[in-house]
This record gives structure tokens, sequence and C-alpha cells, in this order.
């Protein structure tokens, strides 16, 4: 489904992103983990248009990304949960959620609120406070605001940036119970994520990035039991 091959990304004399290739198939949960500064965000941040690559190819069913703006390939059926949230703090709840449908004409009104109505059967706490500014809600609150937002675009995929970051320990058990039930209901993920012990939990398949190169990669439940990642990245 998605193809990054030979991936080059540079900020000025920064070499970020070195020959990085991944592979995400169609249904699967795949993760990047390593530490802070070692280029998983801007990995994401490329395929969705954000950052401009230097080289290589990036492909979504084969679509050249890289070609794209970032308005264009969200209508690809490509999400993005970006890292720290950014939801709209001065608007409700349901304005906040609204927004990740823009994509859609005003003639698509059904359309909407049947995936307004997914999105609040997914998350009952937001439909409760759905008329709540989104800058009084919790971290764990705007978190699931911000998923909620991305599933409005129904897509194909989602790439979610750190979600368990700042939660407390029981919001992250209850963030990766929702990124498994996403992933059930037939969307693709790509997760970048500090907690490597959780995301390798959860994936079908893992990269381990190590200053901008791909150190090790393959199935995520014997990347958990490796010695190296136990050693830098389980606490073991």
């Amino acid at each position: 489904m998605l193809k990054v091959e030979n991936l080059n990304v540079h900020y000025g004399v920064i070499h970020a992103i070195n020959d990085v290739s991944i592979e995400v198939n169609d249904g699967e949960i795949v993760t990047l983990i390593g530490a802070n500064g070692a280029g998983k965000t801007t990995i994401l941040q490329t395929i969705t248009g954000l950052k401009k690559a230097t080289s290589g190819l990036v492909t979504f069913d084969n679509i050249d990304l890289l070609k794209e703006e970032p308005s264009k390939i969200v209508t690809h059926g490509i999400a993005h949960v970006p890292e720290g949230r950014h939801v709209f703090v001065d608007m409700t709840v349901r304005e906040n959620i609204e927004m990740g449908a823009y994509m859609f004409s005003r003639k698509d009104k059904a359309q909407i609120e049947e995936q307004m109505e997914n999105v609040f059967e997914k998350f009952p706490r937001l439909k409760e406070r759905q008329s709540q500014l989104a800058g009084t809600l919790s971290g764990g609150e705007q978190q699931m605001l911000a998923v909620g937002r991305a599933l409005m675009s129904n897509p194909k995929i989602i790439l979610m940036d750190e979600p368990s970051m700042g939660l407390s320990p029981l919001l992250v058990q209850e963030i990766f119970g929702i990124i498994k039930e996403v992933n059930a209901q037939g969307i693709t993920v790509l997760l970048v994520e500090q907690n490597a012990k959780m995301a390798l939990k959860v994936a079908n398949r893992a990269y381990v990035l190590e200053t901008g190169k791909i150190k090790l990669s393959g199935d995520a439940k014997e990347l958990l039991k490796n010695d190296e990642v136990k050693k830098a990245y389980l606490g073991a």
C-alpha cells in the first residue's frame, strides 16, 4: 500500500534521513521506533508532503506522493495525527472534528454526519463534550479528538505520531486499544512511537530508526525479544 524507497531528507547541511526504505501493506500496523531525533517524525511529514525530500520515492497505491501537495495527498486516503495533537483550542470538539472533513463539499452533508456519528460511536467521551472548547479537554481527550478528526476523512491509512506522549499509563493503554480498534475496522496504521514496548506489542512489523537510518527491521514480536532492542529501547 505504502512504499518508501531510498528516501533522503536534508535540513540544510544536516542529512536527517539517509536512504530509508520501508513498506506498509494493506491492513497492517507498522511501527517506527527510535530515540528522539532519529528522524521518525520527518519520515511521516515527508510522506504527507509537509517536508520535501532531497531524493527517493514515496508511493501510495502507485501514486507518487512526492509530486503531490499536502492538500491533495489527504484526498488519496492518507490521514495524519501529528505529534502534539494540534487541536484547535478555541473551537468546540464538534468543530474540530468537522475540520477533518474539509475535503468534502457541502453537498456531502449526509456523509459528513454519518462520519461524525462513527467518530462519536468510537469516542463516546467526545460526544458528551461536543460543545466544549477543545482547549479545556484533558491530554488524553485531545489525543482522542486528534484521532477522531483524522478519521473524518475516511482514510485507508492513518499515520500516528507519538500518540501516547505525555499521557498517564492508564490513558496510554486506552490509546493503544483505540489503535487496535481502528486497525480492526480495516484502516492500515503507520505508527511512530517512543513507547517501544507498547508499539511492538500492537504492531505486525517494525523498523528501528537510528540517526536517520534503518538499523533493524522485521516481525514486531521478534524485535520485542531482540537483545539489542531490549537494551536500547525497553530498559532491559
